[in-house]
């Protein structure tokens, strides 16, 4: 599976932002009377916002780096990359996650050259969770994070152990 990419813009955020999960996962839908600021937030060239097309140029994806990919309520240090995914609904559950997050690794280790990848996921997204390990991710800690939810800090260390 090929997969291009192009920097968030408008269409591309809007379109991301109209995707909705089913619960569980409904927790990551977005609010709609956020949409501007949203849309705002996932344009910003700064905050590292990444759309994926398939091979047939369908957007299937979209990553983030950097302080876009933490969650509000925990104290990160700056020794890693944070990294975040979100596939298109329809793809969940079809495997296609971890071929993402492969992609999200080979991309932002040649533009970002990080030493260290860090990924937070919320506790109870398994499928997730299942996804960092398979990919060499090691549980760190877990926290609270402002909106209430338990989330699970994991960490990939490049060239060293757990790394590649």
């Amino acid at each position: 599976m090929k997969f291009s990419f192009a920097n968030m813009n408008d269409e591309y955020a809007r379109e991301v932002l109209s995707w909705r999960y089913e619960a569980p996962l409904d927790f990551y839908n977005p609010r709609d009377e956020m949409l501007p600021y949203d849309v705002m937030r996932l344009t910003i060239p700064q905050n590292l916002y990444w759309a994926v097309f398939d091979e047939e140029g369908s957007l299937v994806a979209y990553f983030c780096f950097g302080r876009e990919a933490r969650v509000p309520g925990y104290e990160y240090e700056e020794n890693a990359l944070d990294v975040g995914l979100s596939a298109r609904p329809d793809l969940v559950g079809t495997g296609v996650g971890n071929t993402l997050l492969g992609v999200a690794l080979e991309f932002s280790g040649v533009f970002l050259g990080p030493d260290q990848y860090r990924a937070t996921v919320a506790s109870f997204n398994e499928r997730a969770l299942k996804m960092c390990t398979s990919a060499g991710f090691q549980q760190e800690t877990t926290f609270i994070g402002d909106n209430g939810a338990e989330f699970v800090v994991l960490t990939k260390t490049i060239g060293g152990a757990g790394g590649e």
